[in-house]
């Protein structure tokens, strides 16, 4: 790990701690699961919302399995993008039971080959259930980790690859969990408040600017 890299992760740790914090209300594996795939294009709050009534209609994977596909629509549309969620977590669920006895497996493969399931979604049940250090790239890490200057990459799963290169295994979880907080509370897209950011010494999008703004008045 380099100096750049580690003062960042210094002052992530002095600003926010180094507890593991998940946002999404859940009691078991499965229902991060189902709570994490609603969470696509969502905020955890309004999914937080939804999973407390859903997880007490639905109080299992078998009853997920077994879910009519147009009732499902309707109790998670306020998540948004609710046809292909539904018939996503039915199918999920439908796997689960047919394959793995209605539990949530550890593997990353195995993850991913259950419908709905991305990277992101498995690496956060591996992370927050499973305890193996996983990066979880969502907008905010991949947005912030570019503007940081960790990495110069587009694609989420290449941005996985390079922050697993230059971040220490023991911050993988927590890197995830303190930028998702600095990017709703401080470096908010479009409109970051740089003037309130800790960050702003090591953050190459930021001192690049300044660079350029002292050019303008010279």
């Amino acid at each position: 790990m380099n100096a750049h890299t580690k003062a960042i992760l210094d002052q992530l740790d002095a600003h926010y701690g180094r507890e593991y914090i998940c946002y999404l209300n859940h009691e078991n594996a499965w229902q991060l699961l189902i709570a994490t795939m609603l969470s696509a294009q969502c905020t955890d709050a309004r999914v937080n919302i939804v999973t407390k009534d859903l997880f007490v209609k639905y109080p299992s994977v078998e009853a997920f399995a077994e879910a009519d596909l147009k009732e499902l629509e309707q109790d998670i549309r306020p998540t948004g993008f609710y046809h292909n969620k539904a018939k996503n977590i039915i199918a999920c669920c439908q796997r689960l039971m047919a394959l793995h006895g209605g539990e949530v497996p550890s593997g990353l493969e195995e993850l991913t080959a259950l419908p709905g399931v991305g990277r992101k979604t498995a690496n956060v049940i591996r992370g927050n259930i499973f305890h193996e250090p996983s990066v979880v790239v969502d907008t905010h890490v991949k947005r912030i980790s570019k503007k940081l200057g960790l990495t110069k990459e587009d694609d989420p799963e290449k941005v996985e690859y390079e922050l697993m290169k230059v971040l220490p295994k023991d911050h993988w979880i927590l890197y995830n969990i303190q930028i998702i907080t600095l990017g709703r509370t401080i470096c908010k897209a479009p409109t970051p408040k740089c003037g309130e950011c800790f960050l702003t010494e090591w953050c190459k999008d930021y001192q690049n600017r300044q660079k350029k703004e002292s050019r303008k008045k010279k």
